[in-house]
C-alpha cells in the first residue's frame, strides 16, 4: 500500500522558515516526479514546486520563486520543501504528490499526480 506522509508544518511568524518533508512508503518513486501543492480555505489546490526524477529540473510557482527550494533524496524515498521568507499568503494546507508515470516532465496540474499525502498545515502570522 502506497503511503505519503508529510511533516514539518506549523505556525511561524512572517519572515520565518519551515522545512516540509514527505516520506513515501510502499514502493520506490525514484523514477517519478514529485510535487508540492497547497490549498488555502476557499481556494483551489495550486502547484507550488516540482522536481523531476533525478532532481535536475525544479520548476516553481511564481509566487514562491526565490523563497522556496524543493529537493529529494531517492535513497530515502523522501522529498523536501524548504520555505524561507514566509508570508501570510503562504498559509495553506501543503500536500506532496507523486506523478503517474516515470521519466516525465514536471507537470503543474494535479491530475498528473497519482498518489497524495494527507497534507500538513502551514500558518504564517503577520
Amino acid at each position: 500500500q502506497v503511503q505519503l506522509v508529510e511533516s514539518g508544518g506549523g505556525l511561524v511568524q512572517a519572515g520565518g522558515s519551515l522545512r516540509l518533508s514527505c516520506a513515501a512508503s510502499g514502493r520506490t518513486f525514484s523514477t517519478r516526479c514529485m510535487g508540492w501543492f497547497r490549498q488555502a480555505p476557499g481556494k483551489e489546490r495550486e502547484f507550488v514546486a516540482g522536481i523531476n526524477w533525478n532532481g535536475r529540473v525544479t520548476p516553481y510557482a511564481e509566487s514562491v520563486k526565490g523563497r522556496f527550494t524543493i529537493s529529494r533524496d531517492n535513497a530515502k524515498n523522501t522529498v523536501y520543501l524548504q520555505m524561507n521568507s514566509l508570508k501570510p499568503e503562504d498559509t495553506a494546507v501543503y500536500y506532496c504528490a507523486v506523478s503517474r508515470f516515470s521519466y516525465t516532465s514536471v507537470e503543474s496540474a494535479p491530475r498528473a499526480y497519482e498518489h497524495w499525502g494527507q497534507g500538513t498545515q502551514v500558518t504564517v502570522s503577520s
